[in-house]
């Protein structure tokens, strides 16, 4: 799809181990790819009018990295640290640079797991959180941004 600069464009960064879709704990995670994952959500963009780039890494500098540039790029970030959720700072602190809406997603119900993972060290920042609807949960997230930038 060709898009304006006007067309909002949107982050999506997948945390580390997300590569692993599809084969890691599939009970846990669902049998969905990240490519798959992507898929529709490059579909749902375009349903949406959003500009959309995705992000994968397992390393927590590079993911700081991203976030750092999309100060000036993005109009809002869908966000699933994964383990870095309950660990990192450093993707806490690059997260409070952006003013932007932030959408922090994780395929499982983080509250319902072991209890180490029920603190999220980005929750109090995020505009919004979606949990516990597996694949799906992206496209809810993107939905949702459509509606924080009044598409």
């Amino acid at each position: 799809m060709e898009t304006s600069p006007e067309t909002p464009r949107v982050l999506i960064i997948h945390g580390p181990n997300l590569n692993m879709l599809g084969a890691r704990e599939p009970e846990v995670y669902g049998r969905a790819t990240l490519e798959e994952i992507d898929a529709a959500l490059f579909e749902s963009a375009k349903r949406l009018g959003l500009a959309l780039e995705t992000f994968q890494s397992n390393h927590e500098g590079a993911i700081v990295e991203k976030i750092q540039s999309a100060m000036e790029k993005c109009q809002g970030l869908i966000i699933n640290p994964a383990a870095y959720t309950h660990t990192s700072v450093a993707v806490r602190d690059a997260l409070l640079l952006l003013n932007v809406p932030i959408v922090e997603v994780h395929l499982s119900n983080i509250q319902r797991r072991e209890s180490f993972r029920h603190t999220s060290l980005v929750a109090d920042i995020a505009t919004g959180r979606i949990s516990g609807f597996g694949a799906r949960g992206y496209t809810l997230a993107l939905d949702g941004m459509a509606g924080l930038l009044q598409l």
